[in-house]
């Protein structure tokens, strides 16, 4: 058997990246701009001004420490200390004391559970590692075999993840692995966010690893201008851009043309369907999502990655969600299909 790998993810997080277009005019020269690495991948921050009295060197201090504490302090699955590294050590059936960071993650975690029907799954892990998608990057001898996949996920479910948020407690009924990187990232920007805004900021355009969070006008009163990635392999290209025109967004996106491998002729994507325990194979090629919380976004994106079009467009539309979908409509090209929130930021004029 020929097996055949694709891969361009950074170690831990997988991730649609989404490119960011910019108009640059001599009056953003002024545009402020913090960089740096976390959660195995890179961040920018990008404010329009500082505000009186705030010192750029210590908001840099402020934004590495509040993203190192969310990384290695919490969310990690590779640094052995952090809190989650901990709990998945943690006895079964053994309460866990947990901070409200973590479970306010594994909380909205749990509600888009819920709401997707399993299609975004924490515990997925296993059957990631099992596909040849975990932490260390490799090729499978073979394709699982379906001994092998139902083996997996009678080690994984959401629903075996408890949460008693009085007693700031979380517990696990068997031994699952609980893995945030689906999610963890939004919830950094989210937080991340929160910190500008204490500080002042009114307009700024945050990135960690893809995931955005995006508030107030760039100088001169002109919109952020983000763009959406053709979900083609190879050199990236513009596939189409929108306008925050002002608002507060959260966006995220997920997709599967660049993270697979071949067997046979055959494409096994690295998204894992948590419910059937195998690839998707259907045609949505990539998804993005706008909502308040760039950590809810996230979550979506990847949910929406697995439910695939038809199932994703029926939710969206259910809920009233921000949604640009993108799938082949045959082998030679794509088309989308962008509900009426999302709409509302595409077109010209700012």
């Amino acid at each position: 058997m020929e097996l055949v790998r694709r891969h361009a993810f950074t170690l831990g997080f997988l991730s649609l990246f989404i490119i960011f277009v910019f108009f640059y005019t001599d009056d953003e020269t002024t545009l402020q701009r913090f960089t740096g690495y976390t959660m195995g991948t890179s961040y920018e921050v990008q404010l329009v001004e500082f505000p009186a009295g705030v010192e750029p060197d210590v908001l840099s201090a402020d934004i590495r420490a509040l993203l190192s504490e969310l990384d290695t302090g919490i969310f990690s699955t590779y640094a052995p200390d952090s809190e989650l590294s901990r709990f998945n050590r943690f006895p079964v059936d053994t309460p866990f004391i947990a901070s409200d960071s973590l479970l306010e993650v594994l909380q909205m975690a749990q509600d888009i559970a819920r709401l997707t029907d399993g299609a975004f799954d924490v515990t997925v892990g296993p059957l990631v590692n099992l596909w040849g998608f975990g932490p260390t990057i490799g090729i499978p001898d073979e394709v699982p075999t379906p001994e092998a996949i139902a083996d997996a996920r009678a080690r994984i479910g959401y629903e075996a993840l408890l949460i008693d948020v009085a007693q700031h407690e979380i517990r696990k009924q068997r031994d699952i692995y609980v893995d945030l990187s689906g999610i963890a990232k939004g919830y950094a920007v989210d937080r991340l966010a929160t910190l500008l805004d204490n500080a002042g900021v009114d307009s700024y355009f945050l990135e960690i690893g893809g995931e955005l969070k995006i508030r107030g006008l760039k100088p001169g009163g002109r919109s952020w201008v983000p763009a959406i990635e053709a979900p083609m392999d190879g050199v990236s290209q513009v596939y189409e851009i929108f306008y925050n025109r002002g608002d507060t967004l959260g966006v995220a996106g997920s997709g599967d043309y660049r993270n697979y491998f071949e067997a046979d002729g055959i494409r096994y994507s690295h998204e894992i369907d948590p419910r059937t325990g195998r690839p998707i194979s259907h045609n949505l090629a990539a998804v993005y999502v706008i909502d308040a919380a760039t950590a809810r976004a996230d979550a979506l994106a990847t949910a929406f990655m697995v439910l695939g079009l038809e199932a994703g467009r029926a939710l969206a539309e259910r809920e009233q969600l921000a949604v640009y979908f993108i799938y082949k409509a045959n082998p030679d090209s794509f088309a989308d299909f962008v509900t009426p929130e999302f709409a509302n930021y595409l077109g010209q004029g700012e």
